[in-house]
């Protein structure tokens, strides 16, 4: 049984390290939910809380422990990571797990060495675009020939359509190859159903009777004048043909007329047409995160014993 009083703590010490991305518990449930197993460590020192990680195993990587390990910036450097380190590799030994994937500030030289310095490498790299939806006109969404923009609130009907453009999408996102989709039933439940998802702000391109493209934003009551992008995806004999550039604009147009003033996303450094449509739109860069994969602890001293 988690301790609640615990779990605060640890999202207290993460909002804090991450106010950019700062999220509720409700949030934080929603996810675990979501996971096939779910852990949370925090680390006091007098009593205090000043770092934290949490883990999970997802069903679309079953082999692969997600983790957030923070530490608060005056208590670094004393150890605090590596115990924490110790604790999600022990956790994830447990259920035979011996890899981890982590994130770190991309402006964040001293963190990124410190996970090097126990074997972890860049897998993928995240820039940060942000818009000031309060700066820029509301946009025609001009949506290619053929081609309808409506939301999943409009045409709830739609949902399966999204499922087969996120099997082909999914895919092919810069470091997510070998990704395991999700039947139907729980793909929707864990991506279009969650208390961060709004169904009026899932929107759906539509060519005839055939879902071509879809783009969601999600939401968080820690930060509720902003929305980030979640997921842009277009099928691939669709792509090139100004889908995903419509259901950009839409989504800006919605954002305007709904009093929202932020606009973020992570691009792949790699995925250079999603990143060039939102410089178009007037997104700005920011600094990101660094994905790492790495060792477990236990994993680090049997691949040494090996050598």
């Amino acid at each position: 049984m988690r301790d609640e009083a615990d779990e605060d703590a640890s999202l207290a010490v993460y909002n804090r390290v991450w106010p950019r991305d700062a999220v509720t518990m409700a949030e934080v449930r929603s996810y675990s939910a979501r996971a096939t197993d779910y852990g949370d460590h925090v680390a006091l020192v007098e009593g205090e809380p000043v770092g934290s990680v949490s883990i999970a195993l997802m069903p679309t990587r079953p082999t692969l422990g997600f983790s957030l390990l923070t530490v608060l910036p005056e208590h670094r450097l004393r150890g605090v990571g590596s115990a924490l380190y110790t604790a999600a590799s022990a956790w994830c030994g447990v259920r035979g797990v011996h890899e981890l994937e982590g994130m770190v500030p991309e402006d964040d030289r001293e963190s990124l060495a410190w996970a090097e310095r126990r074997g972890f490498r860049p897998v993928e790299r995240n820039s940060r675009l942000v818009l000031d939806v309060t700066a820029v006109e509301a946009p025609d969404v001009g949506a290619p020939s053929g081609v309808e923009i409506v939301t999943l609130a409009e045409r709830p009907g739609l949902a399966r359509g999204i499922y087969d453009v996120a099997c082909e999408a999914y895919p092919d996102i810069p470091g997510w190859h070998g990704v395991t989709m999700e039947p139907f039933e729980a793909w929707v439940a864990h991506r279009l159903e969650r208390t961060d998802d709004r169904a009026d702000a899932t929107f759906v391109a539509v060519a005839g009777e055939e879902v071509v493209g879809y783009a969601k934003f999600t939401f968080t009551a820690a930060r509720p004048r902003d929305a980030e992008h979640d997921m842009t995806g277009v099928k691939r004999a669709w792509r090139a043909r100004g889908v995903a550039g419509a259901l950009k604009r839409a989504q800006l147009a919605w954002a305007k007329r709904e009093g929202f003033e932020r606009l973020q996303t992570q691009n792949e450094l790699r995925n250079e047409p999603i990143r060039r449509i939102n410089e178009q739109l007037g997104y700005r860069l920011e600094p990101g995160r660094v994905i790492v994969r790495g060792p477990t602890a236990d994993a680090q001293g049997r691949t040494r014993a090996r050598r």
